[in-house]
């Protein structure tokens, strides 16, 4: 791809009317899990990925570091095809993919061992190894635990560790397929945590795959997938304003959303796009003291 092609290609991450097929078995249908998804992704941008289970979520968040290619059309990682195999490294380090269960992520006995195994693939000298993990478990709040071995650590633990080593090859995205949905409520908030500093100190682009609403809010966009393909996207507040059509896709909305919907239904004047519970609140408030 030569600098003038690369200039065309706008949005971090882009893909062009993509579909891809999972193989079934020699001479079975292939089955068709994404289909004309057109979407693209700002540097610096925080978006939600939202899906009922079977929607196409977390295959098409394996598209946006090479993981899996399109069957057909393209995806486009800084103006990087991913279809050039030559290219796989290279986009792989500039997005980095955190999984569902960090156990199959920990691959070192000792927790900086771990978070340095990706630096060492790449070549990167020891002194320079040594500056990004310390950079990387600092980052995430786990420096103290660098000599304990993953095992013994706690679930949320154990994804900020996974975390940090994504972090040590020095990403400019970070793709997260539910990196919470194993996780207890302590744990949940660690991550999202660690997850929003990322986006807002280091202006790292991310990507989360999540199924808790809440989290989703936190976005600065939402994407909704439905049957491979995308339903809705927009902020937060112009998605789950359309409680209905959500709902009517097996997909939640943020609690607050749905009690003021109710209220709505029942005759109150309330605004449609109410996402946090002290907006639902001061409204609540603001009535009774009314009546």
């Amino acid at each position: 791809m030569n600098f003038g092609e690369n200039q065309q290609i706008m949005g971090f991450i882009k893909t062009e009317n993509v579909s891809f097929s999972y193989d079934t078995g020699e001479g079975a249908e292939q089955n068709l899990v994404l289909s004309g998804i057109t979407m693209q992704i700002e540097k610096g941008e925080f978006v939600a990925l939202l899906g009922h289970n079977g929607s196409g979520k977390s295959t098409l968040a394996k598209h946006f570091n090479a993981m899996l290619l399109p069957s057909g059309g393209k995806v486009y990682v800084d103006g990087l095809d991913t279809l050039d195999e030559s290219l796989k490294y290279q986009i792989r380090r500039k997005a980095g993919l955190v999984l569902q269960n960090p156990d199959n992520q920990l691959v070192a006995s000792i927790v900086e061992e771990d978070v340095a195994f990706g630096p060492e693939n790449l070549g990167i000298p020891s002194e320079e190894i040594r500056r990004r993990v310390d950079e990387a478990l600092k980052t995430v709040g786990m420096y103290e635990h660098r000599t304990h071995a993953p095992h013994k650590l706690s679930g949320g633990q154990k994804q900020r560790v996974a975390i940090a080593g994504i972090l040590a090859m020095e990403p400019d995205c970070i793709v997260l397929d539910e990196p919470t949905a194993m996780l207890d409520p302590q744990g949940r908030s660690e991550v999202l945590d660690t997850i929003r500093r990322l986006n807002r100190e280091k202006g790292i682009t991310i990507v989360l795959i999540t199924h808790y609403m809440d989290e989703a809010v936190l976005a600065d966009r939402v994407v909704v997938m439905d049957d491979g393909k995308i339903l809705k996207e927009g902020t937060p507040k112009e998605v789950f304003s359309e409680v209905e059509l959500l709902k009517e896709h097996s997909l939640d909305v943020p609690q607050a959303t749905e009690l003021i919907w109710r209220l709505r239904k029942a005759g109150f004047e309330f605004p449609a796009d109410v996402l946090f519970e002290d907006e639902c609140v001061d409204l609540l408030e603001a009535t009774l003291e009314g009546r």
